[in-house]
């Protein structure tokens, strides 16, 4: 029971802990005595002790002096509870706000109550947050998968979910083991496409991207990059794109963007992942001496106030609340026992391009240029 240096007590306690949240061990049933489990995995019973009194602290597992010790009835979950669990990367930043105004809407039209939590975009925090909420009364839940483009290594608490028969449904991302699983998304391979080709469209020929790599989102932006360029038969050259992770993304954007204007090779045209990396990339434009977009075009995605400020950026529309109340009234359908061939509610939503100014026609002279656009 010890693998690259993990303490004993440690790896029992996750151990058990995967018991309970895989229905191996159910709610009420009594566990093995601190005697068996020393025996069985070789340990003392100080360190078994220790685990079980880990577990006990968690809410996990209960014990009962004379009688022995058992799963918590905690774990058991309880019907008509009218609160749904609402799980974001992040709540106060960005789009999200109005994400979780149109779930409240809806909810609360159909006398249900929110719990909210964020994971940071972090995996570890996502499972916490899951083990937390299978301890609760919930009648549902709504998650945006944290890093969703990498492979979901809590798969179990989504198990348990299914086995407790509480319905969840992801939004802005989907893990690749889930796909089969109720989601609404937007069509954001389609959403890149627009932007790359409204660059194309005015004329650039160097057009780089600036994705994110650990999400869904990114990979499917990137795609509809790719598509752009191809049906303009323009090469992908992979040195245009810059790939950036959750944990870098203050910094590796407008770091590459740097390197890039010293090797000489700075683009004309620029596909940004969303309006946060977009607005970073145009004041690093500005410290370099150039202008948005008199020298480069900058597109964003997701129509945020970052979109909106001063002459704007032309950027993706992501209607915020609209798929708040989608990801809300499909729940409802889910906990109504709906089944997926009559839903009324679709899996995906259509972008939209919105043109502002951050983006020159470079097929005419400068100064024709806010007339072209307008025409």
């Amino acid at each position: 029971m010890e693998e690259n240096g993990v303490s004993k007590y440690y790896l029992l306690m996750e151990q058990i802990k995967g018991e309970i949240l895989s229905g191996k061990i159910l709610p009420g049933q009594k566990l093995l005595s601190e005697n068996q489990y020393a025996e069985r995995y070789s340990m003392s019973r100080h360190t078994v002790r220790k685990a079980l009194g880990i577990l006990e602290q968690q809410g996990y597992i209960e014990a009962f002096h004379g009688k022995g010790t058992y799963c918590s009835e905690q774990m058991r979950h309880r019907k008509i509870s009218r609160n749904i669990a609402v799980v974001t990367t992040y709540i106060s930043d960005y789009i999200f706000p109005r994400l979780i105004q149109g779930m409240d809407r809806v909810l609360g039209e159909n006398g249900y109550s929110i719990i909210l939590k964020n994971t940071g975009n972090s995996r570890q925090r996502e499972a916490r947050c899951l083990e937390e909420l299978l301890k609760k009364d919930i009648d549902g839940l709504i998650i945006e998968p944290s890093k969703s483009e990498l492979s979901c290594k809590h798969i179990s608490l989504y198990q348990a979910l299914d086995r407790y028969e509480i319905p969840y449904v992801f939004i802005q991302g989907l893990y690749a083991e889930m796909q089969d699983k109720p989601h609404i998304l937007m069509d954001d391979a389609m959403g890149g496409y627009l932007a790359a080709s409204y660059l194309l469209k005015l004329g650039h020929k160097r057009i780089a991207g600036f994705f994110k790599a650990d999400d869904m989102q990114g990979i499917e932006r990137h795609k509809g990059y790719v598509k752009a360029l191809q049906e303009a038969g323009l090469p992908y050259d992979p040195e245009d794109v810059v790939w950036y992770h959750t944990e870098d993304r203050k910094m590796k954007p407008a770091i590459m963007l740097r390197l890039m204007e010293k090797e000489g090779h700075l683009p004309d045209g620029i596909v940004c992942y969303n309006d946060q990396i977009a607005a970073m990339l145009m004041e690093e434009l500005g410290r370099l001496g150039y202008k948005v977009p008199e020298d480069v075009s900058v597109t964003g995605f997701d129509d945020s106030l970052f979109a909106q400020r001063g002459d704007g950026i032309t950027t993706v529309a992501h209607p915020q609340e609209k798929l708040g109340e989608m990801a809300a009234e499909l729940l409802l359908e889910k906990i109504n026992g709906v089944p997926k061939e009559k839903s009324r509610i679709p899996e995906r939503i259509q972008p939209q391009l919105i043109v502002r100014g951050s983006c020159r026609d470079r097929r005419v002279p400068e100064k024709q240029t806010a007339t072209a656009l307008k025409s």
